[in-house]
């Protein structure tokens, strides 16, 4: 198992949002499903696939409405 850059994990949110708006809890699960083992174990890959997340809202790769550390209560979009 090698640990997978945040270059991979980021292609692979940016994998499965779309135009239109998705919860983050699921874009979460999608992303820790796909990459499986490669991720840390437990809550820590979910974790990791959040921070991502944030980091490519506030870089404008992806749109987000609520408050994104509220996973169920948010979502996110690629831009226009």
């Amino acid at each position: 198992m090698s640990p997978l850059s945040d270059l991979q994990i980021d292609e692979a949110i940016l994998s499965v949002t779309e135009a239109s708006w998705t919860k983050v809890a699921f874009v979460i699960t999608k992303v820790a499903g796909t990459m499986g083992s490669d991720l840390p174990e437990g809550d820590a890959a979910y974790n990791l696939i959040a921070k991502r997340i944030e980091i490519l809202v506030r870089g404008g790769r992806l749109l987000a409405q609520g408050d994104i550390k509220k996973w169920r209560h948010s979502e996110v979009r690629e831009p226009n």
